[in-house]
This record gives C-alpha cells, sequence and structure tokens, in this order.
C-alpha cells in the first residue's frame, strides 16, 4: 500500500452514519435490480479524506440482508485485516483496499457482475458504443481491462486495476464485470444504473444483427458534456428509491 497520505482525518459520527445508510440501501437495490451475484461482489466508501479507512460489506452477506450496522470499517494500511474474525472477502479487500488507497477521489467504489455489462465485459471487443444518450454518457470516462487473470485475491492485483482505472470513473473489467466510482453514493449508483442500462440497450441492438448507428466522437461528447446539467437527477433518483425501499422494508438503516 502507499505509505504517503494526504490526511487520515475520519469524517464526523454523524456523517459516518449517513453513509452507511446510504450504502446499505445500495446493496438491497442493487439486489432488487438483480445486479448481485450470490454473496459475492462488493460495494464501499470512503470515511477519511485519504481514502485509507472505508466501509465495506462483511463477508459472504447477502445484498438484499446488508444492514448498516453491519458493514466493516476498515483501514487499507492494517496488513492484518485478512487475520481478523471479520475479515472481509480476500478479493474485496485485494480490489477495495488498494483503489481506496491509490485513489483518494474514488470515494464510493461499487463493483458487480449485472448481466448485461458483463456480457459486454465478456466481448473481444467491450467497447461501450455510443447509440444512444445513456450510452453516450460514458463517452471517454471508461478505462478498459483486457488483462483477466482469475480471481483479483492478491494485492498487486488491486494496484494493477487501480492504475488501470487511473482518472476514470468507469472500469470495464474484460472476463469479469464492471467497477464504478464516485464522489458519493448516490453519484455512483446512479451511474451503475446508467451503465447497466446502456450495456442492455446495446447488448439488445447486438442481438438484432442489423448495423448499428453509432454517433461520432462529436456527438458522444456533446451528449456527455449535456448529462453534467442534470447531475442533481442522480441524487433524487437515489432519494426517491431509499423512500421506495421505506415503504416495504427499512431495516437496511438498522
Amino acid at each position: 500500500m502507499p505509505t504517503t497520505q494526504k490526511s487520515t482525518t475520519r469524517i464526523t459520527d454523524k456523517a459516518e452514519s449517513s453513509l452507511r445508510v446510504d450504502l446499505a440501501a445500495a446493496f438491497r437495490l442493487a439486489a432488487q435490480f438483480d445486479w448481485h451475484e450470490a454473496v459475492g461482489n462488493h460495494f464501499s466508501v470512503a470515511v477519511s479524506a485519504d481514502g485509507r479507512h472505508f466501509l465495506m460489506n462483511p463477508r459472504w452477506r447477502h445484498f438484499s440482508l446488508i444492514k448498516a450496522s453491519e458493514l466493516l470499517l476498515l483501514d487499507s494500511n492494517d496488513e492484518r485485516t485478512l487475520q481478523r474474525p471479520d475479515a472481509p472477502d480476500p478479493s474485496a479487500w485485494c480490489i477495495h483496499g488498494q483503489l481506496h488507497a491509490r485513489i483518494p477521489a474514488a470515494r464510493c467504489v461499487l463493483h458487480v457482475h449485472p448481466p448485461y455489462a458483463t456480457a459486454l465485459s465478456c466481448l473481444k471487443d467491450p467497447t461501450l458504443l455510443p447509440i444512444d444518450q445513456n450510452s453516450a454518457r460514458f463517452h471517454g470516462r471508461i478505462a478498459q481491462d483486457l488483462h483477466y487473470a482469475g480471481i483479483a485475491d492478491d494485492p498487486d492485483e488491486g494496484a494493477r486495476l487501480a492504475a488501470v482505472l487511473g482518472n476514470r470513473s468507469v472500469l470495464m473489467m474484460g472476463n469479469h464485470g464492471v467497477l464504478v466510482t464516485a464522489a458519493t453514493v448516490s453519484d455512483a449508483f446512479d451511474e451503475l444504473y446508467f451503465l447497466e442500462r446502456a450495456c442492455k440497450t446495446l447488448v439488445l441492438a447486438y442481438s438484432t444483427g442489423q448495423p448499428l448507428n453509432v454517433m461520432t466522437d462529436a456527438l458522444a461528447e456533446r451528449t456527455a458534456r449535456d448529462w453534467k446539467d442534470y447531475a442533481g437527477a442522480g441524487i433524487a433518483h437515489f432519494e426517491e428509491l431509499k423512500r421506495l425501499l421505506d415503504e416495504t422494508d427499512a431495516s437496511y438503516k438498522q
């Protein structure tokens, strides 16, 4: 892990509690949308300025059952983490620990294997072509990793993935799935929502066998910029989804 720290200052207990609730809601919603996979896949959110301290789901807990109080508080510099009685999943630790330590701006990291994004990641060319406004949203913002080497349970692999992601917000993980980062849980969730929808549209378009009507780079870039004018919609989207959760099962807040 990197030894240079910007700041290990933790957020307030109230702010951490709010993050716990938001991340727990994200797990529940991901299960509802069928983005999860058994008791694998992982979400995390930083609680310190340098990203070193972060919250993440406990090992092998189903997304649909996760509660705010159950989220693990981890330190990416703690080499004894995997020896703890409540140790996280090794692959989760190696990916999220390295990402938070190396890219502090990636406050929230969502890694899942949703059906359509994963299907796209399995193509020889997993490029998300800009064929509609949802797919154009990600124009120039996706990093591609085409060097899958098995389950990522080695810190060096996490460091490699962090380097591939660089300053982009989405990582298309070849033969694997996707990883989305953002400054907040609501922003990351909204990104993942539109990413999976965009991948679904592209996969369905591919399935017709007809030529794709791909936007020009100029049009795709303009559309991606246009999305920034609607940034507040992502926050509203997540809050509305939490309202729906509250009407059926608010236990995620516990």
